[in-house]
């Protein structure tokens, strides 16, 4: 599995004339391509949630069909051309490995559209489209950083590449908000989704001293083993209280229908055209919720003031002053961060411990 890290954001976006739909299509006919298991809960379970949110909002007008579980490569490739070849003309791959396979297949058939999640490359007929993750991150640190008792948190997580790097600064710089002695450990699985893996790392990071486990895979299994051990657990992509209900403090979670609603609308009308979108707190698309009971309303409250600092452009993850985990100040105070620079995010900032993975 070759993943590549996003060297220049902004150098790649390419403009597009607006692209109209099928004349005299009945039905416009959307593929969704989800990496690992629909489940209950989960990165796949809300872009499945998003999917059915389109098929009633459109009901008689669009057509919509999956397949689960495919991995990133060749495989995702033959997919995404089966699904072009059987009359899809919009087509959704969700997990960041689709992003050459979805170029390649966009360049083959031209007169369809593709929509990339959480890449960087565009066409054409193909566009892209993320979350700031790090917003929910930084809400869930300051979350860990008043419930726990030891200061140490573990970070269950996929792969080394941007968008999982800056979740992890993103969640250690708010737990350091609240708890300037704070610290996180994180433990690499290599997968987005392999739930035994995902718990052996949890318990190991559990047997490390952590007393709330933050994770970026797909799975609950880290959840599971919080309740499991009796520690805290933040969920992630969804609601996952109902699989750690002692443990579960509250989950970053992610809400996909808003976009998808307005890209099939823009299909529509003829008025598509690719663009890298991205959107967060502010647009709805990340969402604190699965509140525990053993969280205070005090904690709940100081979320809630963090939250509304973001939507109104007052409040920042990488706000400086922000070290790297060497000491070199990266974000000087008073500065914020680059959107170009926090999407090649490639270093530890302080309070994490451990090397980052070679590439």
């Amino acid at each position: 599995m070759k993943l590549r890290i996003a060297t220049a954001l902004a150098a790649l976006a390419i403009a597009a004339a607006p692209l109209a739909a099928p004349a005299g299509a009945q039905e416009l006919k959307i593929g969704f391509v989800y990496v690992s298991p629909i489940g209950s809960a989960g990165w796949t379970y809300q872009h499945e949630l998003a999917r059915q949110h389109l098929e009633k909002t459109f009901a008689g007008k669009v057509k919509t069909t999956y397949v689960e579980s495919v991995p990133e490569g060749a495989d995702a490739e033959r997919v995404i051309r089966r699904l072009a070849q059987e009359g899809n003309k919009l087509v959704f791959t969700t997990s960041f490995g689709y992003m050459d396979p979805t170029i390649k297949v966009a360049q083959a058939f031209p007169n369809a559209i593709f929509e990339h999640a959480t890449g960087y490359k565009t066409a054409k007929n193909a566009g892209n489209y993320i979350i700031r993750f790090e917003e929910g991150r930084y809400l869930a640190g300051i979350v860990a950083g008043k419930m726990s008792k030891s200061g140490k948190a573990g970070y269950v997580a996929a792969f080394p590449i941007p968008e999982v790097i800056r979740g992890i600064n993103a969640f250690i710089l708010g737990m350091r908000s609240v708890n300037p002695n704070a610290t996180v450990s994180v433990v690499w699985v290599s997968s987005w989704y392999d739930p035994g893996k995902e718990r052996e790392a949890a318990e190991a990071l559990i047997a490390q001293g952590a007393d709330v486990i933050m994770q970026h895979t797909d799975s609950t299994a880290p959840v599971q083993a919080a309740e499991a051990k009796g520690v805290y657990a933040i969920g992630y992509h969804s609601d996952m209280s109902k699989f750690g209900p002692k443990a579960h403090l509250v989950a970053s979670t992610h809400n996909w229908t808003g976009y998808y609603q307005s890209v099939v609308e823009k299909v529509m009308k003829g008025q598509w055209k690719a663009e890298q979108y991205v959107g967060g707190i502010k647009e709805g698309m990340v969402v604190m919720a699965g509140w525990g009971p053993m969280v205070p309303d005090d904690v709940k409250k100081l979320v809630a003031e963090k939250e509304a600092a973001m939507k109104a452009g007052k409040l920042a993850p990488f706000q400086g002053p922000v070290k790297a985990q060497d000491g070199k100040e990266v974000v000087k105070a008073g500065a914020v961060m680059s959107a170009k620079d926090i999407a090649n995010m490639s270093f530890y900032v302080q309070g994490v411990v451990g090397a980052l993975p070679k590439k």
